[in-house]
Order: C-alpha cells, then sequence, then structure tokens
C-alpha cells in the first residue's frame, strides 16, 4: 500500500493510470524520437506508485499479488508498449524490496521516483572482499536506464563457487552507454551500462534465488521466473490496444476499392472474433500457469519444475498468439496501418520487439516438449 492507504489492488492502479492517461498520451508521441520516456510522464508514473508495485507495504509499495500485477502491466501495455514495458520493468524490479534487508531496501527505494533497472542480458564480475565485492562488468538492455537510481545486474561471485548474484548498484557507480537504436520499443531506454571494480557492501547483494526478507509469494517465486513473469503480459497487451484501436476507427473507416466500412465485413468480424478469442485464451493460460505456479511454491513437495516450465510455455505461447493479432490486425485496416500518425504501426513493431525477449523465447517450446517426452532438461533454462 502507499502512504498508509488501503491495500491497493489491480483496480486501483488501472483507476490511477486512467486519471493520468491524457498526459501520458500527450507524452507518448515523443517516445521514438527521443528513445526514452519523457521526464513528465515518468514523474507522473512513478508519483501513481507505478514503479512501486511489488515493493512491500512496509517500504510504501503496492504489494500488488501476482495476478494484479500481470493485470496492470498489461493495462498500460494496452496503452502504449513502451510505457507497458516500464511499468513492467520498474514495478517488476521493486520487489527487490523484499530480498534486500531492511536497511538496505530503504536506502534504495527512499526515493518516491526510486527505479531499478536490471540486465540478465550478461553476467559480470563480483569479487569477494572484506565487506563485500567488487564489481566489474558490461550489461545490455536495462530498459528505463535514463531515470533509473539503482542498477542491478547479474554477476558471478569469483570465488570458485559459480554463484549468480543480484547487485543493486548506485547510479553514480556505473557509466551509461546510450546505444539504444532499435525498430521496436524506441521509447524504452534499454542501455547499457558498465562498473569497473566498483566496491559494493555486501548488504546490497544478494541470490538470484534470494532467501526472501519479507513475507508473501511475490518474493519467494523462483528467480528466473519472476524475471519473464515481470514483461509476460506486455505482447497481450500490445495485442488488445491493436484490437482496440481497429475497433475505435472501424465504423467509418473504408479500404480502397470496398464500399463497405471495414466494421461492416463479415471477414473483419471474424477474424476480430478469432484475435480476441486467442488473445482472451492465451491470458487465462498466461494466469493459470502463474496460479500453478505460485501454488507449487506454496505446497511442500510439489513439482515446481513441471510449474516452471509450464509457465514458461505459456509465456512463449502468450507472445506467439500477441504477434500474430496484431499482424491481423494490421493487414485487416490495411495501408493505414503503415502510417506513422495511425495506432498501428508502433504496434507491430513493438509487439514484435517484445517477443523477442528471452523471457518469451521459442526454445521454451523446445524444453516443454522435451520434459513432456521424457527428455533431459538439466542444462536448460527455464
Amino acid at each position: 500500500m502507499l502512504d498508509g492507504q488501503s491495500p491497493v489492488t489491480a483496480a486501483t492502479m488501472i483507476d490511477r493510470f486512467e486519471r493520468i492517461r491524457p498526459l501520458l498520451a500527450e507524452q507518448s508521441g515523443r517516445l521514438d524520437a527521443d528513445r526514452r520516456l519523457s521526464d513528465e510522464a515518468f514523474r507522473a508514473l512513478s508519483e501513481a506508485g507505478f514503479f512501486r508495485l511489488l515493493l512491500p507495504a512496509q517500504l510504501g509499495g503496492c504489494a500488488l499479488s501476482p495476478l494484479d500485477f500481470m493485470t496492470v502491466v498489461e493495462h498500460a501495455a494496452a496503452f502504449d508498449g513502451t510505457i507497458g514495458w516500464l511499468v513492467g520493468n520498474g514495478g517488476g524490479m521493486s520487489r527487490a524490496g523484499g530480498y534486500l534487508s531492511l536497511e538496505a531496501a530503504q536506502a534504495v527505494f527512499v526515493s518516491p521516483s526510486a527505479f531499478v533497472a536490471s540486465s540478465t542480458g550478461a553476467i559480470g564480475k563480483a569479487v569477494p572482499e572484506a565487506g563485500g565485492y567488487r564489481i566489474t562488468g558490461r550489461w545490455p538492455f536495462a530498459s528505463g536506464a535514463p531515470h533509473a537510481t539503482t542498477f542491478a545486474p547479474l554477476c558471478e561471485i569469483c570465488d570458485g563457487s559459480g554463484r549468480i548474484v543480484l547487485a543493486f548498484l548506485p547510479r553514480g557507480a556505473v557509466n551509461l552507454i546510450d546505444n539504444w537504436h532499435v525498430s521496436g520499443m524506441r521509447g524504452s531506454g534499454s542501455w547499457d551500462f558498465e562498473a569497473d571494480n566498483v566496491f559494493l557492501p555486501a548488504e546490497f547483494v544478494c541470490d538470484l534465488q534470494p532467501v526472501p526478507t519479507q513475507t508473501g509469494i511475490v518474493y519467494r517465486l523462483p528467480g528466473v521466473s519472476a524475471f519473464v513473469w515481470t514483461v509476460a503480459t506486455v505482447p497481450l497487451g500490445i495485442a488488445k490496444g491493436a484490437i482496440d484501436a481497429l475497433v475505435s476507427v472501424s465504423a467509418g473507416h473504408r479500404r480502397l476499392g470496398v464500399s463497405v466500412p471495414v466494421a461492416e465485413r463479415e471477414l473483419v468480424q471474424a477474424q476480430i472474433g478469432r484475435c480476441l478469442a486467442s488473445c482472451r485464451a492465451a491470458g487465462a493460460y498466461l494466469r493459470s500457469a502463474m496460479s500453478d505456479l505460485c501454488a507449487s511454491v506454496d505446497s511442500e513437495g510439489a513439482d515446481q519444475v513441471a510449474a516452471r516450465i509450464n509457465y514458461r510455455l505459456a509465456c512463449s505461447h502468450a507472445a506467439d498468439v500477441a504477434v500474430g493479432a496484431v499482424l491481423r490486425v494490421n493487414d485487416l485496416i490495411g495501408a493505414r496501418s503503415l502510417a506513422e500518425s495511425q495506432p498501428f504501426e508502433r504496434r507491430e513493431r513493438d509487439v514484435r520487439a517484445a517477443a523477442k525477449h528471452i523471457a518469451m523465447s521459442a526454445e521454451q517450446f523446445v524444453i516443454g516438449g522435451r520434459h513432456a517426452l521424457g527428455g533431459d532438461i538439466s542444462g536448460a533454462s527455464f
């Protein structure tokens, strides 16, 4: 919860999002050109609590449930893929407040505009030293880097154990590299960052699969699954936004050479019906898989491996479905979908970019099939 208010739910956050929607709509046109969220949009989202979605209530966070979190991220992504992506990343990494000691968490999240940018795209080095570690490395894809106050890369402890940790580095300890020149998710500011022999006190380092310092299922989810979960519903949100955009313009829109408005064409009606059915089914599977994963974490002796694999299958399947839905919508609307002034072209670029994230890799279909057929998955990541 925020500021001693009643417990926060998905409905609470969606209401807050709608209140700032006009400002976000005004700013969203700058995303592609600026390649980052505007200061005004970042301030509005942070003040409304969207980068504290999983932060424990004790630390002034929203402490959303896993399913409520997914609903909020999907709602934001339906408005704009980049904004959904940053809400998922920033709000998702606020779960670090349940991993770190109370004192360390308070230091990381002391500012209302605290934003933790993470990277799982590379593994740096953490050399043990009295009282902490020396951190060195370069990491890509730190979404939200322009506004981040803390950076959380993966590092390997250099003691022969092979132990992988998250290191929470203050902004002043890293060098930022503005190299985010891409086709989709242009406004996410997913820059590289690097650290060179930076000393970090031990209380700001935790295992990738940490021992929680707070109660709640959110903080006990498997480390890899938790990273995936923060952005898993973004593609479905983008697809919903594309469908909504078609609905909003279809009543009066006619494709060249066709006398019947798009909304009145039976072919279009059937295709939109299929898109709605497939996206809703994928969303239901994704939420069911998350519920099963939570239940396996809560149940001693449960087959967590099967639950984790099933969840990753659901994530990859949802991304596949979402990409297909957006492409179908843009085909139905025709040449109008090519115009940058229309609400279609960027959604196609954004959903393709989101689906390329390792969280939704097609490799998960291989792992899921191999596991179902009794194959060896000991070296697989899920």
